[in-house]
């Protein structure tokens, strides 16, 4: 992924709320699955990492995009941005 396509995915994300949370709970099968189904949905998704959160939001990103396959665009205070392109039909166009 482009620097520019970053930027691009960054803009849109802007405007987005968090659909989940991850807590003290951490990253369990369950939530990788909702995670993953929503990607396959929407494309772009926002999840908010609470303070009591087992590892840091950095570590937390990486994980989320290594197991649903997906780039991890951004991470803004306790907020994640994912993005994954959805190959049937995708709704988000990236610049090249």
């Amino acid at each position: 992924m482009t620097s520019k396509q970053r930027a691009y995915l960054r803009g849109l994300a802007n405007s987005l709320q968090p659909i989940f949370q991850i807590g003290k709970g951490g990253l369990s099968d369950n939530l990788m699955k909702q995670l993953d189904e929503a990607l396959e949905a929407r494309e772009l998704i926002k999840v908010n990492v609470l303070e009591t959160a087992p590892e840091e939001i950095k570590v937390l990103g990486n994980k989320i995009a290594e197991s649903t396959n997906s780039f991890f665009v951004q991470a803004i205070g306790n907020k994640l941005t994912f993005y994954r392109a959805n190959p049937k039909e995708p709704k988000i166009i990236l610049p090249n």
